[in-house]
């Protein structure tokens, strides 16, 4: 029986030992022909997430610009740099500061890699909603996609949360500053249940502000929750929900395209010369050396293998395309990296307020919201705003012109009245706040309940969406309309984040030029 058992297991182990090799092996040489370039991405750990064949207008660079792929390598530079910083950095409010100081003066390479991780930051927001703005203007929610558009938004709320939350780590005054007027704008309900009187009895912003900072200040409780939430449980949801993006992008069919792929395709390759193939004549003679990922080795294999439903192989057209994103995305935060460094003030003080106090950049359009009414600029029109989004595939059932930039000519002019419209009018609301003031500079005893919700923020939503309702009567689709109220809040967002930057002075007054504020 013992010599049984021997036996077996002796087989058992050759059988392993016969499957490791045959596994090793597959890698040894550089798939060549269509079935092992599929079980090359099928079996391996890194690419099996993706598809065996991509079509050839997932490959045009003018269409996504790779600002999906971009986004994800920004958080893989981000949680490499992150974990790197952590072996230096002590969440405290009395070392933190020093760490942080220590980290770019002290260690080596670690002021750049500070830089690299808080650019990586600020380009991973900006990546994130050029994405989104790619995938709205180019109607690749629809259809089955909706669902993924939902994840998406719920990406893009993560991501900008990520990087508040990493704002207050180097406990400096610009970091601390920040996070307090952050931390004000939660509180925000507070405005409104002030106007009604109850928060004595319900005080809903009190709540959202200890919840976010634990407590009524920003100090230790803060910057243990903030660094919990930035290097624990927002990266685990993010690497969650970038998953389920992944994967539902592949259920979907890949990247979206335009219903007409293929004859775009067809009339492009007319146009250059190709054969029916996709590929000139010399190509298929005169094979390309390539370096496989599968073994380290130099190759020949065809340059392509065009199917008849005008797709390639991943392997390794597709794979190179995404080094080669990787690799740009590597290059443009290294630049920024070594030429710019990641900003750090005098130690945080409670005592020394700055002035003016200015949330990060993507938070300045709320913060010029929330200086015309706390409870609708930090709450009420980002509500708005997120559930609009997120209703978009609901609300726009048309399924025409998928994939297409603009849903065509019509989408092109109603985005461009659109801009102008939304300019002109976002401008000239500002300059008339500006030059004029609002409801409480005209009528000081106003009720306050009327300022929550009369006020300049609410008319912009409001002639927002006027624009919109009326682009739908004009066309009669509901997909101009999003277009419509879509690019207005768009340029909205993008004019009232300039102003914050760059005109708002000491205690957030107007000012042409920083050479124009008070000497104190």
């Amino acid at each position: 029986m013992a010599a049984k058992g021997i036996k077996t297991f002796s087989d058992n182990f050759k059988k392993l030992k016969v499957s490791v090799f045959n596994s090793f092996r597959r890698y040894e040489w550089p798939p060549t022909s269509d079935r092992e370039k599929s079980q090359a991405v099928f079996q391996n750990f890194f690419l099996h997430i993706q598809s065996a064949r991509i079509h050839k207008y997932s490959l045009r660079p003018a269409y996504t610009f790779g600002l999906g792929l971009m986004s994800f390598f920004l958080f893989f530079i981000l949680c490499i740099t992150g974990i790197l910083l952590m072996v230096y950095y002590n969440p405290s409010t009395t070392l933190a500061y020093q760490n942080v100081k220590d980290i770019s003066f002290v260690v080596v390479a670690g002021k750049y890699m500070r830089n690299m991780h808080r650019w990586a930051a600020h380009g991973m927001v900006l990546i994130v909603i050029l994405h989104m703005v790619r995938v709205f203007y180019t109607s690749s929610y629809k259809r089955t996609r909706n669902f993924n558009w939902q994840i998406g938004m719920g990406l893009f709320a993560l991501t900008l949360m990520l990087s508040y939350t990493g704002y207050l780590l180097p406990w400096d005054q610009l970091a601390y500053w920040a996070v307090t007027i952050g931390a004000n704008i939660a509180a925000s309900p507070r405005e409104l249940t002030d106007a009604l009187g109850i928060t004595g009895f319900i005080d809903i912003g009190g709540l959202i502000k200890n919840l976010l900072i634990g407590g009524n200040y920003v100090a230790q409780e803060a910057l243990t929750r903030f660094y919990l939430f930035h290097v624990m449980i927002l990266p685990i949801g993010c690497s969650a929900l970038i998953g389920v993006h992944f994967w539902r992008i592949r259920k979907d069919g890949g990247l979206s395209r335009p219903d007409n792929a293929d004859e775009i395709i067809r009339e492009k390759e007319a146009e250059n010369g190709l054969t029916g193939s996709g590929q000139k004549g010399q190509f298929d003679k005169n094979p390309a050396k390539t370096y496989g990922l599968m073994a380290l080795v130099k190759v020949k294999s065809p340059q392509l293998n065009i199917g008849p439903d005008n797709t390639i192989m991943t392997w390794p057209v597709g794979i190179w395309a995404e080094v080669a994103v990787f690799m740009l995305t590597m290059a443009v935060m290294t630049i920024l990296a070594f030429f710019f460094d990641a900003p750090l003030t005098e130690i945080a003080n409670a005592a020394i307020p700055e002035n003016p106090a200015k949330a990060p950049w993507y938070f300045l359009g709320l913060q010029e919201l929330v200086s015309y009414s706390a409870f609708m600029g930090g709450i009420g029109i980002p509500t708005i705003t997120m559930v609009g989004l997120m209703l978009i595939p609901y609300l726009d059932r048309e399924n025409s012109h998928f994939g297409v930039w603009f849903s065509g000519a019509e989408g092109k002019k109603i985005t461009g009245k659109s801009l102008l419209f939304s300019s002109v009018f976002t401008v000239l609301l500002i300059a008339f706040t500006v030059k004029f003031g609002w409801l409480r500079s005209w009528f000081p005893a106003i009720p306050q309940i009327v300022i929550v919700f009369v006020n300049p923020g609410s008319f912009i939503v409001l002639m927002y969406s006027w624009w919109s309702i009326r682009i739908l009567k004009q066309t009669g689709s509901t997909r101009m309309a999003a277009i419509a109220l879509f690019t207005c809040f768009l340029i909205g967002f993008l004019i009232l984040t300039i102003v914050g930057i760059y005109f708002r002075g000491p205690n957030w007054d107007f000012y042409w030029s920083p050479s124009l504020w008070p000497v104190h």
